[in-house]
């Protein structure tokens, strides 16, 4: 088992991050909030779950044990998958996923995309008093975020990003190009979050 990675970051898109350890990268799923705090970093630290199945060895890597504690309680409810649970951290922080999950807004939760009325209520109802328990419900700092030029770059990495994630092309690039227009100073990571509430 891999607890934690440690070592050079040496490339970053908003869904994935290649950390070289020893000679060897190793590729990692990240969520936007994670990929907002490293952004910019030499030398990361990510905590690590390894999926393992028949067809593939997929890591997903984490900021904080927080934020994969939260990954680790979404995957064990039925209806929740990994890329799925990614998806909602990327479209909420720890924080505000813990927010809505403690007051019962299943509404919220519902914006992300995959998560319907009944998945929703099933992973309040599930994971209520559990994100009490472990103690993941406590605030935590968030990473800042880091303002990019308006140009083809950010608008092209924001579509790249909601593609990994599951999105089409075509209404990820719709959805970009009139969130850039109305806020044309906001970086990569508030144009996908952005975009993760208005996709459909």
């Amino acid at each position: 088992m891999i607890d934690y990675i440690k070592g050079e970051l040496t490339d970053l898109s908003p869904a994935f991050a290649t950390i070289e350890v020893a000679g060897i990268g190793y590729g990692l799923n990240i969520s936007l909030n994670t990929f907002s705090a490293i952004q910019g970093k030499k030398e990361v630290k990510l905590y690590v779950y390894e999926a393992i199945r028949e067809d593939a060895h997929v890591l997903f890597g984490f900021l904080n044990k927080k934020e994969r504690e939260m990954f680790l309680l979404l995957i064990t409810v039925n209806g929740v998958g990994a890329n799925t649970a990614r998806m909602m951290l990327s479209g909420m922080s720890v924080a505000e996923l813990c927010s809505a999950i403690s007051t019962g807004n299943a509404r919220l939760i519902q914006n992300v995309k995959g998560i319907g009325k009944m998945t929703a209520q099933r992973i309040i109802v599930d994971l209520r008093d559990k994100i009490v328990a472990l103690g993941i419900a406590d605030e935590i700092p968030a990473g800042g975020s880091i303002v990019v030029p308006v140009n083809n770059a950010v608008k092209d990495e924001a579509v790249s990003a909601l593609t990994m994630l599951g999105f089409a092309p075509a209404p990820s690039q719709k959805v970009v190009l009139q969130i850039l227009q109305q806020q044309p100073d906001a970086p990569v990571e508030t144009v996908v979050k952005l975009a993760l509430k208005q996709i459909k």
